[in-house]
């Protein structure tokens, strides 16, 4: 049993020259504001961080991982392995960098996937301009990029053809540039839904790069994120006044006059830091719409009320941070499909090839041969391929794709029903919402005790 002057050995009423009841309507408010503070907090901050993993070598931790019950091995404390029987490691990983591959995939269905379709967001990147940003950039190097080609599939030949014919060769190119690339353009949209898996892409991003998601979470609730800290403040008060008058007229009740007082103080505690944890949430994400004041004191989410502004961030990270140019590109000639984008690319550009070829075409084909010339045409395709990707040199032109993105996710975002547009972060929240609650509890049994410590029972 503990001290009624604590175990620090203080005796508070002589000190204050206030009686018990008085001194606990005092600190117990105090006490349990201070659990809601840091209980939020810290569950705020266990979302996101740390990053990666920190933890130590932990003896025994690899024995009894295999019999733990499967809702405690998933916990991000065990060091993250291609064995998950092999755990020697104990500490920690924010929630969401720890489940980043399967959060992506949240974040994927319950935000990206209700914008548009790779169509939707191709039509946004205006393959037009695309088709014009190459030419631009590929016709200084033509004339290169021909003999590039040519040298690399009959060095002799070329070498050997009148210049002349080489120069119709040039010009033509030269001349049609604009349709060859708005024809290799118009290819990769009429086939862009068998190219880009958009959600394969955007998770693939995420898993690789967790601080991207991370980011872009934090940023869609940062406002929220800090309601929640001073939610947990305004609703220990009430709590911890609530708690005093239960440990002071306790023993009035049938059931709770049995119960010793140090037990209340701990229990309550522990009971202030779940139902902080639980109110914070509902606050954010409950109600959607706005309902009547006896169903929900606060109205409407605290998340629904910021939809417009929300909506600005999120979409502003998917433009710079996911659908990009440089990730298109990327995965259009390096992805999992980038072998259809190839074929695909190949057969668009053989008739531009046979049209600049034009008169010396005969005499080509004669000097090569049959096989030889197929060969030129799909080399011209690669060399085509392998030169995209220098577009990306023109910040500018990648800026203006990535503000026409933002602008287009944001606009969609805004026209989501508050449930659909809220239902992300709360999938995300949500995901492990019973360690939270467990979190706050643990909490707030330590700062029972320690007012326990401090003041007695």
């Amino acid at each position: 049993m503990f001290a009624l002057v604590g175990l620090i050995g203080v005796d508070f009423e002589k000190l204050t020259g206030l009686d018990k009841f008085t001194i606990e309507l005092i600190t117990f408010p105090i006490f349990s504001a201070f659990a809601g503070v840091i209980t939020n907090w810290t569950g705020v901050w266990m979302l996101f961080a740390p990053l990666h993993f920190k933890g130590f070598k932990c003896p025994g931790a690899k024995t009894i991982f295999p019999f733990l019950p499967r809702r405690l091995q998933v916990l991000p404390i065990w060091a993250p392995g291609p064995n998950p029987n092999d755990r020697t490691l104990l500490g920690f990983q924010g929630f969401i960098p720890a489940r980043a591959e399967r959060m992506a995939s949240i974040c994927v269905d319950k935000g990206l996937s209700r914008l548009g379709s790779i169509r939707d967001f191709m039509r946004e990147l205006d393959p037009t301009a695309i088709a014009e940003t190459f030419a631009k950039h590929a016709a200084p190097e033509l004339r290169g990029m021909v003999d590039g080609v040519m040298m690399r599939e009959h060095p002799e030949i070329w070498a050997q053809l009148p210049g002349q014919f080489r120069e119709v060769v040039y010009q033509r190119v030269e001349q049609r540039l604009p349709e060859i690339a708005q024809h290799a353009m118009d290819a990769i949209e009429e086939h862009v839904d068998d190219l880009i898996d958009i959600k394969l892409l955007a998770v693939a991003k995420m898993r690789e790069h967790p601080e991207i998601l991370k980011n872009i979470i934090y940023d869609l609730g940062a406002n929220e994120l800090k309601l929640m800290v001073k939610i947990g403040f305004w609703l220990g008060l009430p709590m911890g006044l609530l708690l005093a008058l239960a440990v002071h007229f306790g023993h009035l009740a049938p059931v709770i006059g049995s119960i010793p007082s140090w037990l209340i103080i701990i229990g309550g505690a522990a009971l202030i830091g779940i139902i902080v944890n639980i109110i914070a949430i509902k606050m954010v994400f409950e109600p959607g719409e706005p309902a009547p004041r006896w169903r929900y004191l606060w109205k409407q989410a605290a998340f629904a009320k910021r939809q417009h502004e929300a909506a600005a961030s999120f979409g502003h990270s998917l433009a710079y941070e996911i659908i990009t140019m440089p990730n298109i590109i990327n995965d259009l000639l390096h992805g999992p499909r980038s072998d259809k984008t190839r074929v695909i690319i190949q057969a668009a550009m053989m008739p531009e090839v046979d049209a600049v070829v034009g008169p010396v075409r005969g005499v080509v084909r004669a000097a090569v041969g049959g096989a030889e010339f197929q060969a030129i045409r799909a080399g011209t395709a690669t060399t085509a391929i392998d030169f995209a990707p220098r577009i990306l040199d023109d910040i500018e032109f990648t800026e203006a794709q990535s503000q026409r993105i933002d602008l287009f996710c944001t606009t969609k975002l805004r026209e989501l029903p508050p449930e659909e547009f809220m239902e992300m972060l709360y999938s995300a929240v949500e995901q492990d919402a019973w360690l939270l609650y467990a979190h706050g509890g643990l909490l707030g049994v330590l700062v029972g005790l320690l007012h326990l410590m401090i003041f007695g029972a």
